[in-house]
C-alpha cells in the first residue's frame, strides 16, 4: 500500500465525513486557505503538530487516522460510547441488529 497516497486520500474522506470544506477546515486551522486543498492534492505533507491539529478538527485520534479498517471513526466512537450505557439486553439487540446488516 501507498501510504502517502492514502494519507492524502484519508484527510478528504475524514474531511466530506465532517462536511466542511477544505478551505473552511484550512481557516479554522489558522492556515491559509489553501492548505488543506494542498495536503489533499498530493502538494505536501502537514507537519506533526500540523497532523495532531488536523486529527483534532476530524475528531479522530491518530490511531483512527490510521486505522485502514475504520471508514467511519468518529461514528463507531459515538456507537461505542452509546453502546456502554445500554442494559445487557439492549446490547444484546443491538449486536444482533448489527450482525444482521453486516452479513447482507
Amino acid at each position: 500500500m501507498d501510504y502517502i497516497e492514502w494519507f492524502h486520500n484519508r484527510v478528504a474522506e475524514l474531511r466530506i465525513q465532517k462536511g466542511v470544506s477544505a478551505r473552511d477546515m484550512s481557516l479554522s486551522l489558522g492556515q491559509s486557505e489553501s492548505y488543506i486543498n494542498k495536503i489533499e492534492n498530493k502538494r505536501t505533507l502537514p507537519s506533526m503538530t500540523g497532523f495532531i491539529y488536523i486529527c483534532e478538527y476530524l475528531g479522530v485520534t491518530p490511531k483512527e487516522f490510521f486505522d485502514t479498517d475504520l471508514v467511519a471513526p468518529t461514528q463507531v466512537r459515538g456507537i461505542t460510547q452509546e453502546a456502554q450505557k445500554l442494559t445487557e439486553e439492549q446490547a444484546d439487540l443491538i449486536l444482533r441488529l448489527m450482525k444482521e446488516m453486516t452479513n447482507k
